[in-house]
């Protein structure tokens, strides 16, 4: 009974965040208040304040889901695969593919880093984070794997880790009229596998 219970609540919360990516991604971070949120997801603002402590609460929260939604679905493309060229490939691709494919995920994440403020008043993007992003380390970790076993050649795993993802951000100012997602993620995809081949 008592896990029937945490499953309601979970799926409840899940229900919130949802809506405020929604809002997030309409209307931006200062308009957004818990008012609006309840107004998306058709439920009253009590129920909210009854999962989270207050908007700052939420917005924490909800960042914590669009960084595990993000995590998940490239996991779950990379790790399909057996080479380190085939593993890079493939982080490539479904990153870009999920920049464009969760596009308001992306919206609602640069609101609440560039907008949000950590309970001692400095915003996301400037607070001192103890470790290092996930996918950053992942990525590293398969540049480094693949030196080890000789399919790339020697360079720095860190800057290029940071060359890629600063490539896969970059998809989110495409205009409609430039590259398609897929040329785009062809010509990344190409020269990433230049420089380290």
């Amino acid at each position: 009974m008592e896990n029937k219970q945490y499953l309601i609540a979970d799926a409840r919360k899940e229900q919130i965040m949802k809506a405020a990516i929604e809002v997030l991604a309409e209307i931006g971070y200062q308009s957004t208040s818990l008012s609006t949120i309840a107004k998306k997801a058709n439920i009253s603002t009590g129920l909210i304040s009854y999962h989270f402590s207050g908007k700052a609460d939420l917005m924490r929260n909800t960042l914590i889901y669009l960084v595990q939604k993000e995590r998940e679905f490239i996991k779950g493309k990379v790790e399909q695969k057996q080479t380190y060229t085939e593993k890079l490939t493939a982080f490539i691709e479904a990153s870009l593919a999920y920049q464009i494919t969760y596009r308001e995920n992306n919206i609602a994440l640069l609101e609440i880093i560039f907008n949000a403020r950590t309970p001692d008043n400095v915003p996301y993007y400037r607070a001192e984070v103890n470790q290092e992003d996930e996918l950053i380390v992942w990525l590293k970790d398969i540049l480094y794997k693949g030196q080890e076993s000789k399919e790339f050649i020697n360079f720095d795993t860190r800057a290029i880790a940071i060359v890629i993802r600063g490539a896969i951000s970059g998809s989110m100012s495409l205009s409609q009229n430039e590259l398609s997602l897929e040329d785009y993620s062809e010509q990344i995809v190409k020269s990433v596998l230049r420089i380290v081949k």
